[in-house]
């Protein structure tokens, strides 16, 4: 069965037909760094790199931009608010989002445009649609003429007589704009903001602008999907569209969306003021966990976001964590393994990556060889082992790629990995002399620390949770 991903133009779920047989172009609005990342952030970035990594299992070559908006009104006003300069407040947020991104185990993009690095594709881009007579200069502005373009309002299933432009307008654009559905592809230099030079005047690019001039320089006229949030497809993707293919690029194939974080039944934004910054979130619960929730539910759903629910996939990975160091005691340095997903994995994930149903055949496969486990069975033990590592690889949570990422407070974690060994020795010395009463003491002392000690063949286990 190949890959079927919905796509939300055509309203149908679409077979993956890749441009170039064999490879993948993916193209993913990053984030716009007026500040530092919030979860809602990440659920994006972790269910865009759970699709590239199932496409590079199934053994595509996959490209992977996801840009960077680092030029825009609210950076502006964000850095005027901190009194420093605009480029140096959007790099510091730039750099949280890949320390976010890093310890979520978000792979890196093979490519990472920045908008302000990108002026002359832009320019570029608004010759042809000029030429085309689907845009126009005014006023030191260029505009996009939406109903230039008979196909407008396809994406979001919208009629342009009903909408109303999005862009707010400056004060020089009263008379400039020819009609309100119109859109700024260029915003002429205001005093005191940064510009770049352009044949129709200084200024600086427009939001949509942007990822038609970026998707098209790396990945070409014609790409295979275009990625992002829900909230992009009006008006920032309709407007992708228009703007590319009536400068002639047939643009996407396939345009994927993500659902929303939701806190307390509300979209998760910072307009709101309920947005959960994610250096706040790693400091009391492990990205391990974060990631297993953010990932869990499928990626067109909405997510409520609770402490609650954050606590149960803690124990959810905490299970699996149980199944596979227990296994690798059994199995020892066994090279016969062979790591690949079960069948009903696959099928699960490459129906419209049904993640939901690929966690229920993870959880099926450690249950098994937990089984297995109980009746010593080394073959049944390996085959689950190699299972459950495979499909961790693709939804990145294998354990490896977390080592040394504690989340919380990285000293306390040092400190707990020192102290506890410690304990269980002194423990086994009790044992050893027939101290029954010291040994409990320890083993309780460890429990009411939320130290969960497991007595083995190969010596005690122990973990928190």
């Amino acid at each position: 069965m190949s890959l079927r991903l919905y796509d939300t133009l055509s309203r149908s779920t679409k077979a993956l037909e890749p441009v170039t047989p064999g490879a993948v172009s993916i193209y993913v609005c990053g984030p716009t760094v007026q500040s530092p990342p919030h979860v809602g952030h990440m659920r994006s970035a972790i269910a865009f790199d759970i699709l590239r990594r199932w496409l590079e299992a199934s053994g595509y070559d996959v490209t992977f931009l996801r840009n960077v908006t680092d030029i825009d009104d609210k950076i502006l006003h964000n850095a005027g608010h901190e009194e420093i300069p605009w480029w140096a407040l959007a790099t510091r947020n730039t750099r949280e989002f890949t320390t976010a991104y890093d310890a979520l185990n978000v792979l890196p993009p093979t490519g990472e445009p920045r908008a302000t690095g990108h002026v002359p594709e832009m320019v570029a881009l608004m010759q042809r649609l000029i030429d085309a007579g689907h845009a126009y200069a005014a006023g030191g502005d260029v505009y996009f003429d939406v109903r230039s373009f008979s196909a407008y309002g396809a994406l979001s299933g919208q009629k342009p007589e009903a909408m109303l432009s999005t862009d707010a307008p400056s004060p020089q654009e009263g008379a400039a704009k020819r009609d309100p559905l119109d859109f700024a592809l260029w915003k002429g230099a205001k005093p005191g903001e940064p510009s770049w030079e352009t044949p129709w005047g200084p200024g600086r690019p427009g939001w949509h602008l942007e990822c038609s001039a970026m998707a098209t320089r790396y990945l070409g006229a014609e790409f295979d999907i275009h990625g992002g949030g829900l909230d992009l497809v009006f008006p920032h993707h309709e407007n992708e569209i228009a703007q590319s293919n009536a400068a002639g690029d047939p643009f996407a194939r396939i345009w994927l969306h993500n659902g929303m974080v939701n806190t307390g039944g509300e979209k998760m934004s910072k307009s709101l003021g309920n947005s959960l910054v994610v250096a706040d979130v790693l400091q009391r619960a492990r990205p391990q966990a974060v990631r297993y929730f953010l990932g869990s539910a499928h990626y067109r759903s909405d997510l409520d976001w609770s402490e609650e629910a954050l606590v149960e996939a803690d124990a959810a990975y905490a299970r699996i964590e149980n199944f596979l160091d227990r296994a690798a005691d059994l199995l020892g340095d066994s090279g016969d393994r062979a790591d690949s997903v079960p069948p009903s994995f696959a099928g699960a994930m490459n129906d419209d990556l049904g993640v939901p149903r690929a966690l229920g055949v993870l959880h099926e496969t450690v249950r098994a060889g937990n089984t297995a486990l109980t009746a010593e069975d080394k073959d049944l033990v390996a085959v689950a082992y190699g299972g459950v590592l495979a499909m961790l690889d693709v939804l990145g949570l294998s354990p490896a790629h977390f080592a040394g990422m504690t989340g919380g407070d990285d000293k306390l974690r040092a400190a707990v990995d020192l102290l506890v060994p410690a304990m269980l020795d002194a423990r086994q010395a009790a044992r050893e002399r027939k101290d029954f009463a010291e040994a409990d003491r320890i083993r309780d002392a460890l429990a009411d620390a939320g130290v969960v000690v497991e007595d083995t063949a190969a010596g005690p286990r122990w973990r928190v949770g």
